[in-house]
């Protein structure tokens, strides 16, 4: 029996009504992720990339079409559902990081945790710990996101997006702050994920950063190609 992809989605739109005339972000986009795949979703500037990602992960809804996650259809969840199975199943890692800077590193990466609810804190506290030394961070627990540079800052973020054991994640121009050095770091580190067996979805402009993929699907206009 084949195992139930990540990802389908079937004939997804996406359009916004400006001075009377409908703009579409997505027309009639097709794809399907399967379970431990790295997927890298590329395009210019306005090509629906972004919104494509919002989609994906369940931060805007959409307009026509079919979204199965993990086996499951989501495309008609209300609000607070839609927060609960995003919490559970999807890792966001983005350009700008979206640290707390009121928080140590610790507690950054256990808040999906605690918002979760039903976890206690000794556990989370346990869970944050172990994925901040896989992403190797396991000395800057204590430190505040100013204290980090953007390789570390953003190792942080990935660490978030691992710690509620999700079924995807998903990294909008991960590297886009960080310089060359950091950004390869970061690469490297989502690709030896991949390799562990996290399924991932990058979306970028960068043709060297979607070479690390595993497969590459090109946008333009709203539709895959």
């Amino acid at each position: 029996m084949t195992e139930t992809a990540v990802i389908e989605l079937t004939g997804l739109t996406k359009r916004y009504r400006l001075e009377a005339l409908d703009t579409y972000a997505l027309r009639e986009v097709n794809l399907r992720i399967e379970r431990g795949e790295f997927v890298a979703v590329t395009g210019p500037s306005g090509c629906g990339k972004s919104t494509l990602m919002a989609v994906m992960g369940l931060l805007l809804q959409f307009d026509q079409g079919r979204y199965r996650l993990a086996g499951r259809d989501v495309s008609d969840l209300d609000g607070d559902t839609r927060a609960l199975v995003r919490n559970r199943h999807i890792g966001f890692v983005f350009q700008s990081f979206n640290l707390i800077s009121e928080l140590t590193v610790l507690e950054n990466v256990a808040l999906p945790l605690k918002l979760r609810g039903g976890v206690a804190r000794r556990e989370r506290e346990r869970r944050a710990g172990a994925v901040l030394a896989r992403v190797g961070l396991e000395e800057r627990l204590e430190h505040y996101p100013h204290q980090l540079s953007g390789g570390q800052q953003q190792r942080v973020a990935i660490a978030r997006a691992l710690v509620g054991e999700p079924d995807l994640i998903l990294a909008d121009e991960p590297t886009g702050n960080l310089d060359s050095h950091s950004a390869e770091a970061v690469m490297a580190l989502l690709a030896e994920l991949n390799a562990a067996g996290t399924t991932l979805c990058l979306v970028t402009h960068d043709a060297r950063l979607a070479a690390r993929a595993g497969r590459i699907v090109p946008m333009l206009d709203g539709r895959m190609h």
